[in-house]
This record gives C-alpha cells, structure tokens and sequence, in this order.
C-alpha cells in the first residue's frame, strides 16, 4: 500500500503515489534552474504538455499516476539537460536564496568539509584543503576541531534521479 498526494499539473488535478509525485517534483525542479528568460510562462507550457501525456496514459480519471507513468513522461518530455545547462546551482542555495553550509559528497577526500567550506564561499577546494593542512601540521587548528567540523556539519543532500538505474 502507498501514499497518494493529490497535486494540480498543468490545470489537472491528478492522484501521484509519493514516488512518482517526488520524482515530477525533482525533475520540474531541475528544468526550472534551466530556463531563463519568463520561467513562470515557460513552466506553465511544460506542465500542460506534461498533464496531456499523463491524461494519455490513465484510462480513468480516478486511476493514481505511478513512477512507471512518470518516467514515461520524462521520456517523452525529454532529459533536463535538453533545456540548457543549469543557470542556477540548486545543491547550495535553498528555494528562498539562502546559502547553506553542507559536507560534498563528490571530489571528497575525508570527510567533505573542506570541499563544502570551499563550495560555500566559492573557492577552490584544493586551495582550502592546503590551508586545512598547514593549520594542523604548523599548530595553528587541532585535528579536532575538523572532527568537530565533520559532525556538526551535515552532508549534502542527495540528487534524485531521473530514470532508473
């Protein structure tokens, strides 16, 4: 038995398992940080082609739209990097613009909080890694303190895919 949310796409209400319904949402998500220019029109158009395919697919009204139906969406809607490439970087800045401090989990080489330190005010990893190094070897920061870093700091959130593997 699965959850269902009920969620308007392109004004159509439809019936989204929480898979599916988290799966659109994600990919909606990464075309939006595509676009430029009238984002609001733009992803107006998309949702509607969207809710046509869907209205394709399910046989009734009452039927719930599954992960399956949405990856078939995707298919036909066509990969987020058909868009453009990303004008806006969603990893590290929340939906009402506000910096977050995250452990990476790409290009790590311990734990990621020199990555993430770097990736938060926009400097080279490598550089920060360095700096991190000097600090302990010459006595300047304690070795704690990164391990103090590791844990309070959380780790970057995961990317969702959008087909299976």
């Amino acid at each position: 038995m699965k959850e269902t949310t009920n969620v308007n796409i392109g004004g159509q209400a439809f019936t989204a398992d929480n898979d599916a319904y988290q799966l659109l949402n994600d990919y909606l998500d990464d075309v939006r940080s595509r676009i430029t220019g009238d984002t609001n029109e733009i992803m107006s158009d998309i949702e509607e082609g969207i809710a046509s395919i869907l209205c394709e697919m399910l046989p009734s009204p009452v039927m719930v739209v599954t992960r399956s139906m949405v990856e078939q969406t995707i298919k036909r809607m066509g990969d987020p990097n058909e868009f453009g490439p990303k004008t806006k970087e969603s990893s590290y800045e929340q939906p009402n613009n506000i910096k977050r401090l995250y452990r990476i989990r790409k290009d790590r080489v311990l734990a990621g909080v020199c990555g993430g330190i770097a990736q938060y005010f926009d400097f080279d990893a490598s550089v920060m890694r360095l700096l991190t190094l000097a600090l302990i070897v010459f006595g300047g920061l304690s070795f704690w303190v990164y391990v103090i870093l590791w844990l309070i700091i959380p780790e970057e959130p995961l990317k969702s895919k959008f087909t299976k593997n």
